[in-house]
């Protein structure tokens, strides 16, 4: 699959760059349009593929407006009810013909039957170039399907307000979004798409950042995007980040996602989405600029601030 679509205004952020949401709302355009036509090439029930995790996708480069952004997807591995698909994303200068590749992602996706969305439908197999490709395939599957399970093991967690927050604190910077989720925001499924999602995720993330450093910030990194149950329209989605490590040269932020069925009352609000994102500090050039020290009590964020990541 080969995505192109030009670079306008409304896609930028403060600094004047491609919002990082945007580049990772492509990224799971191409990868939904890939897996959903791969399977449904096979007879029998028609389905929808929905995105299940985004393994760990770095922002190699920024991306200007006016550059044509060109969006590439291919089926890497298949097991029975996933597939994988690597996408890349490359920025061009139609003016200079000069390209530079942004981007590079690993995603997980689930077909879900058109006539019975908790029906998961199985997945046609591909055929691999050597016995070595499938099973390296096979050995990244058990891993982000193990990385999964133990996401969910934290899924309790929430952010909770705090009153008169310090200055370079958790709670200083920390905030939140509501989105009520309506057509435009949905698949054929009538769930949200995953890249919808995730630009919401980018956008609160970015503003745990530029509220900690109060400087133009930009996406770096994000880590695993573990989707562990899907949003139905009409849903109300809350979506939370908060600082969880800061080094001299980035913020690490946690940000989750929770919806509230409000129009259905037997079910209450439950943890959709949580994923980690990394954000770096620039200058009015664009250049880094050092991070402000996170302050953390001794009773903070049972993160991974404890960590020390770099």
């Amino acid at each position: 699959v080969y995505l192109d679509r030009i670079m306008r205004p409304d896609d930028a952020n403060i600094v004047g760059n491609v919002h990082g949401g945007t580049i990772l709302k492509m990224i799971e355009e191409a990868g939904g349009i890939i897996s959903t036509r791969h399977c449904n090439t096979q007879p029998g029930e028609r389905s929808v593929a929905a995105l299940a995790r985004v393994e760990r996708t770095d922002f190699l480069h920024p991306m200007f407006i006016g550059e044509v952004a060109h969006v590439s997807a291919e089926i890497t591995y298949t097991s029975k009810h996933s597939v994988e698909v690597q996408v890349m994303v490359m920025a061009e200068n139609i003016l200079t013909g000069v390209k530079k590749v942004t981007n590079k992602a690993t995603l997980w996706y689930v077909p879900f039957s058109l006539q019975n969305v908790d029906k998961i439908i199985e997945v046609p197999p591909i055929e691999y170039t050597s016995q070595e490709e499938e099973e390296e395939g096979k050995k990244r599957y058990e891993a982000q399907k193990m990385e999964r399970m133990e996401t969910k093991e934290r899924n309790g967690d929430i952010i909770t307000p705090v009153t008169s927050p310090d200055a370079y604190t958790v709670g200083f910077s920390q905030s939140s979004l509501i989105h009520l989720v309506g057509p435009s925001d949905c698949t054929l499924h009538g769930f949200v798409h995953g890249g919808v999602t995730m630009k919401l995720m980018d956008e609160v993330a970015g503003i745990v950042a530029a509220r900690h450093c109060k400087t133009n910030i930009v996406t770096a990194s994000v880590d695993a995007i573990n989707f562990h149950r899907k949003i139905k329209k009409g849903c109300v989605v809350t979506v939370s980040g908060r600082m969880t490590f800061a080094s001299n040269k980035s913020m690490e932020i946690e940000v989750f996602v929770d919806a509230d069925p409000i129009v259905e009352d037997a079910k209450g609000k439950y943890r959709a989405v949580s994923a980690f994102f990394t954000f770096i500090s620039l200058d009015k050039e664009g250049k880094p600029l050092p991070v402000p020290p996170l302050k953390i009590p001794n009773c903070a964020v049972a993160g991974r601030s404890s960590l020390g990541r770099q």
